[in-house]
């Protein structure tokens, strides 16, 4: 049948199975909306406040769901407003699909009117690109860019299409979408009974697990794997939920804000099973002393990450959860209960530390956890904030914690609940979020309110930019330059002038009141949490220091 160039763009969305579209229309995508008009009753659009809380909606649906995120931008500035979203999901594997439009064909080049050579801009920060400028393409290239989002290591695709295409005509067929394997064909039988001859050697093992797991839906596998080998386990920010985190053997985050536990024991381990994980230097710190004592064993579906930041000694290329069902079959249960043990003594030893009175960004997670049963998702900006809802939250499951962290994008955590809570509006649903943050991109509470989504801002208003802060303090001679934000902007009035419901709290029984009413609550609601300016995130490993260099509040004392 013969349809114009906006028509395929929707038929070929209805065909990748897409409900759902985060996007914001503009003169040279005005074709598009217009037949998107027509299947208004078949797939979604969320108008947003702003292009960047397009793409980190549709990153937060994406991680939720694990499907293909989809938003719309218009030429120019709308679509150079995707570029930190498209980042964002660029450095954490997201995949998602970003269609712009341009100028006719025949403006291209000649700085026309809200014109951009969007395709060059992103080259750097997606997986591949497309312009389209002949309609005949455009059905097999929105193809093409759903398998290459969802293919191997998941990542984001920008398709430009110019606006002349979208009103021209040609015939479309549709077509079925074929599921891609997973990827196994460099997994081989050597390099799994080398790995398996490496685990059962060990006497000291720790499983290190990324968001690699996460992606590849490894939490079954992992868990056996975990008890098979008898184990630790510690993971990345990314790699929340991917392991139980309220299983014994697990010790916490590993890196600059990760328990001493982990540190330690990581430090001290014989062999280090890093699963789905590229050692990011967060989470090293000084790569020369990383795991020192440990040989290391890499399963990782991108062979770029091998011996990138990190040499090591055995990897094994592939779709992790396929890589961990072959080791599984082929490890003997292996007993380590003194060194399991042994980590357990760091635990007690040093558990994760709080201040036990007044309203802290500890206790509020805390609360939280407790209100929701760990039931919940969190979403987070990036911060202090951030590091304590991946310290005392427990994640029982993957796709729970939803958070930016390779680009550690401030302004990313409310978009992204907006695109969770779409994709189900039953869930309980939590951004985590810093008054820097939320600043940023608060104009999407009125996005919220708009579609009715129950979701929930907690604001820890500490009046700073609390991690620069904290650097600030402990290594820039408390030198708060540009970081105080004590100004007069009331969240609550802000959060109910956008028609959403306000509180303040100010003590831990006024956040635990205001909480549960949140719970209750059909519309949005907005918690605005008072706490300390200079409250810190701990343990901490300096910059360039070894992991096993963690230090706390205490530490610091003792060293007075």
């Amino acid at each position: 049948m013969q349809l114009t160039g906006a028509e395929i763009v929707i038929e070929c969305l209805k065909e990748q199975g897409v409900d759902t579209v985060f996007g914001y229309p503009g003169g040279a995508i005005l074709n598009v909306y217009d037949a998107l008009y027509q299947h208004r009753d078949e797939i979604r659009h969320v108008l947003t406040s702003h292009e960047q809380g397009a793409s980190h909606a549709a990153d937060g649906y994406a991680r939720f769901t694990g499907k293909v995120g989809v938003c719309f931008a218009t030429s120019g500035p709308g679509a150079t407003n995707l570029v930190t979203g498209i980042a964002t999901a660029c450095m954490d594997s997201v995949p998602m699909v970003a269609i712009t439009c341009n100028v006719g064909v025949s403006l291209l080049g000649k700085d026309s009117f809200q014109e951009i050579d969007i395709a060059g801009i992103t080259t750097p920060i997606t997986k591949y690109n497309f312009i389209v400028k002949d309609v005949t393409r455009l059905a097999d290239t929105i193809r093409r860019a759903f398998r290459i989002a969802k293919k191997g290591r998941p990542g984001p695709v920008l398709v430009d299409i110019t606006k002349d295409v979208t009103a021209q005509k040609t015939e479309f067929t549709a077509k079925p979408v074929e599921e891609e394997a997973r990827y196994t064909k460099d997994i081989t039988a050597e390099a799994v009974d080398q790995a398996v001859l490496m685990l059962e050697a060990a006497q000291k093992p720790y499983i290190f697990v990324g968001g690699g797991a996460v992606i590849s839906g490894a939490s079954q596998e992992l868990a056996e794997f975990a008890e098979k080998l008898d184990a630790p386990v510690c993971d990345t920010l990314m790699g929340k939920g991917a392991f139980d985190g309220g299983k014994e053997r697990y010790s916490g985050m590993l890196g600059m804000h990760g328990t001493k536990a982990s540190n330690l024991g990581v430090s001290e381990c014989d062999l280090l099973v890093a699963i789905g994980t590229r050692f990011s230097d967060r989470v090293i710190g000084n790569a020369e002393t990383f795991a020192g004592n440990a040989k290391i064993l890499q399963l990782d579906i991108d062979p770029a990450e091998v011996n990138k930041n990190i040499l090591v000694d055995l990897s094994i290329i592939g779709d992790v959860k396929e890589i961990l069902k072959r080791l599984n079959q082929k490890l003997t249960q292996q007993e380590h209960h003194q060194w399991l043990a042994h980590i357990l003594e760091y635990k007690e030893k040093y558990p994760l530390s709080e201040p036990k009175e007044g309203l802290s960004g500890p206790y509020i997670i805390e609360e939280i956890y407790r209100a929701t049963q760990g039931d919940a998702v969190i979403v987070t900006e990036v911060g202090q904030h951030q590091m304590w809802a991946a310290q005392y939250y427990q994640y029982k499951e993957p796709r729970t914690f939803i958070s930016s962290g390779g680009l550690g994008t401030m302004g990313y955590g409310l978009g992204a609940a907006i695109g969770v809570q779409m994709a189900n509006r039953d869930k309980t649903v939590i951004n985590i979020a810093g008054d820097g943050c939320f600043r940023m991109n608060m104009n999407e509470i009125a996005t919220a309110v708009r579609q009715r989504l129950p979701l929930i801002e907690v604001v820890m208003n500490n009046h700073v930019l609390g991690m620069v802060r904290q650097w600030q303090t402990l290594f820039y001679e408390e030198h708060y330059s540009a970081t105080v934000l004590n100004d007069h902007v009331d969240f609550v009035k802000l959060a109910e002038a956008m028609g959403a419901t306000g509180y303040r709290a100010r003590t831990q029984e006024e956040f635990k009141k205001a909480f549960e009413q949140a719970l209750k609550s059909e519309l949005p609601v907005v918690i605005d949490c008072i706490i300390d300016s200079d409250d810190k995130v701990w343990p901490m490993v300096a910059p360039g220091a070894s992991i096993s260099e963690a230090f706390c509040q205490e530490d610091l004392e003792k060293k007075a």
